[in-house]
């Protein structure tokens, strides 16, 4: 598709100018330099390709050359050269105006999106600019590093290469958000999320990457994007070492913290005497929680935990002892589990409940 032609008004004035150099050898005025600045600010606005007004310029060049006797070839040519370079100053900072207004207006968007504070209707009609639709489900992944995040790193720009490299024209979005890494894509495209979960545990040198569920709607993404918060909060107060997480597979999780003041009491009732014990609770609460994570499996959890399968029997007995409860008992496991889970979501013992 050929481009549309130029009009001759973003010349301006410049064959006069060409003329009164030539004849006097002067250089261009300030007035003169900032109209020339105009001029590129407008021909930025309308569209057009600096590369074809440059074009056009040398062609209004060749027509207006002077040629009364005296003509400073050097002083037209130099006259040229500053018209040329104010007006893709011009252009360029109507540019980067624009460039910044529409990187203001994304993160808006982004903002309003991750956290639901517009009008839904509005919020969607404005997705559309964003080649987002969110009439259909979304689903959101985050990815945290060792260290926070900006778009204009090396890490987002890596991974929204690799993804756009993969997916070209694929319906996806990807930002940062307090210092990590997050993609909206279609809940019905699990494997741009998969793609990005690999990419960005790469390019954050072993970050973590959780993924919420899908959601239908606008405010369907704050909710998949809530989920893949929370997963990656229970990952690190479970210790889980799961390179990827996925929300759907974490629900008991917050189903067991729903009513806190019940897993709290659980928690004081069934391991609060492990407080007794000589170093306190915490060493023995580790145990516990290697020996259900072993599948309590007494020999892999004394290798776990870098003990003999003697030593590992004493801590159990004294966990017996201490709370009446029996790990090994099928009858007694299942409180105790549910008790070492909650202490972990809680922070007990370092933290008093």
């Amino acid at each position: 598709m050929p481009e549309p032609e130029i009009p001759d008004e973003y010349l301006g004035d410049y064959a006069r100018i060409l003329g009164e150099v030539a004849a006097t050898g002067r250089r261009l005025t300030r007035d003169e330099l900032e109209n020339r600045r105009a001029l590129g600010r407008d021909a930025a606005e309308a569209g057009f390709q600096l590369r074809a007004l440059v074009g056009l310029h040398l062609a209004a060049t060749r027509t207006a050359w002077p040629i009364a006797d005296g003509a400073s070839t050097d002083c037209v040519l130099a006259a040229v050269e500053q018209c040329v370079d104010a007006f893709a100053e011009g252009f360029d900072r109507s540019q980067r105006l624009t460039v910044r207004r529409e990187e203001a207006a994304r993160r808006e968007f982004i903002d309003d999106l991750l956290y639901g504070r517009s009008d839904l209707g509005r919020l969607a009609e404005r997705a559309t600019r964003f080649g987002m639709r969110l009439s259909r489900a979304h689903a959101v992944a985050v990815a945290a590093g060792p260290q926070a995040y900006t778009e204009s790193d090396t890490v987002p720009r890596h991974v929204e290469s690799a993804l756009l490299a993969r997916f070209e024209g694929r319906e996806f979005l990807l930002t940062t958000k307090d210092g990590r890494l997050v993609c909206i894509a279609p809940g019905s495209q699990p494997d741009v999320l998969r793609y990005f979960a690999k990419q960005a545990h790469a390019a954050t040198d072993g970050g973590r990457v959780a993924v919420g569920r899908p959601h239908r709607g606008p405010g369907g993404v704050v909710q998949s994007y809530d989920e893949a918060l929370v997963a990656l909060d229970l990952a690190n107060r479970m210790g889980l070492d799961d390179p990827v997480l996925y929300a759907a597979d974490l629900l008991v999780y917050p189903v067991l913290t729903r009513d806190r003041q019940a897993m709290a009491d659980l928690v004081r009732s069934q391991l609060g005497p492990l407080q007794q014990a000589r170093g306190g609770a915490e060493p023995l609460l580790k145990t516990l929680s290697a020996y259900f994570d072993a599948g309590c499996v007494a020999a892999e959890t004394a290798r776990r935990l870098a003990l003999s399968v003697r030593a590992l029997t004493y801590r159990l007995e004294r966990v017996h002892q201490l709370t009446g409860s029996d790990p090994s008992d099928p009858l007694h496991r299942y409180t105790l589990q549910t008790a070492v889970i909650g202490a972990r979501l809680l922070d007990w013992p370092a933290r008093e409940l």
